[in-house]
């Protein structure tokens, strides 16, 4: 395969002697191009084209591979998914292999084209420090998402204590935003404290302090998460407590009202039936309170017992102040 058939199917940018590749949606006709022009392993191509590997670094000779996870949002949706990024890297070359699109990397490749500052300030002139540029570049963009979330947190926190306000929901949506981001970030702490050793055989330049620096960031954003996930379990307790207390209080006052009824509703149960009764029509009413003697009588009746139980519930503390 010639030069100029690699060169129209895919893009490449050159600063001095290092050459950055970036393949979006990669299929295996677009990596086998590259086979013949670069020491690729048959393993790490089926990994490219596998969207479910877990994020690693194989070691070779000549080379490193690498597998990472970033969030991407998707339009239609605001709860982040994890997207895999490859990247081989060997002593004059980068290639970056991504599932979906991770728009800072595919941003960077851009201006890299279209400014030679830009190119020359992204990937200096080893592929350890260009690694270390795209890397660092993502690490960003993760505190721009965990500023997001916490952000969605304080909102939270000021509806848990909305009685009027369903926040369980939001809660689980958050938890599941922290949990993706903890997959993420925890992994590529393991995999960067890697490639600040593996990498720096490709770079006669010392690349301790960036990868550190990264590094650094990446602590930040885990401690970060960590604070995050202990918070919204709080809420989530918080809300659920408040939901029972509330149920509580509704059960309590709607078995309070059918306990109250139940005097008027035996009474009314009794004198309903087809029985001699006092008061009844066959036994005749009485009327030394007049002619609404019987209504009265069966009212007290009713109403006593009810008054006797508020009493009794109250020096109980089940009815309120």
């Amino acid at each position: 395969m010639t030069n100029i058939e690699y060169s129209n199917q895919l893009e490449s940018i050159t600063n001095k002697n290092l050459v950055w590749v970036d393949i979006q949606k990669p299929t295996r006709k677009k990596l086998q191009m590259l086979e013949g022009k670069y020491p690729f392993h048959e393993l790490n191509i089926e990994d490219c084209l596998s969207k479910i590997q877990i994020p690693k670094i194989d070691k070779y000779q000549d080379q490193v591979f690498v597998i990472l996870h970033f969030p991407t949002v998707d339009k239609d949706k605001s709860i982040p998914r994890s997207t895999q990024l490859a990247i081989f890297a060997g002593p004059n070359y980068l290639i970056t292999v991504q599932q979906g699109e991770l728009k800072p990397i595919t941003e960077m490749f851009n201006l890299c084209k279209e400014n030679e500052k830009q190119k020359e300030t992204f990937m200096g002139s080893s592929s350890g420090y260009l690694l270390h540029s795209l890397i660092d570049l993502m690490v960003d963009d993760l505190l721009h998402v965990l500023m997001k979330l916490e952000g969605n947190l304080d909102d939270i926190e000021d509806l848990v204590f909305d009685e009027k306000v369903a926040v369980a929901k939001d809660i689980s949506l958050l938890r599941r935003e922290i949990t993706t981001l903890r997959r993420v970030v925890v992994p590529l702490r393991r995999v960067i404290l890697e490639l600040s050793k593996e990498m720096q055989r490709f770079s006669e330049e010392d690349l301790t302090d960036y990868y550190d620096d990264v590094k650094d960031h990446t602590e930040k954003v885990l401690e970060a998460l960590e604070e995050s996930k202990e918070t919204i379990e709080i809420f989530k307790d918080t809300d659920f407590m408040l939901s029972t207390e509330k149920s509580n209080k509704i059960l309590a006052t709607l078995t309070i009202l059918f306990t109250l009824s139940i005097p008027a509703t035996v009474i009314g149960a009794y004198y309903g039936m087809n029985v001699n009764l006092p008061g009844g029509l066959i036994t005749g009413s009485p009327v030394f309170l007049g002619p609404y003697t019987s209504f009265i009588i069966l009212l007290l009746i009713a109403i006593i017992p009810s008054l006797v139980m508020v009493w009794y519930f109250k020096r109980l503390g089940w009815v309120g102040r």
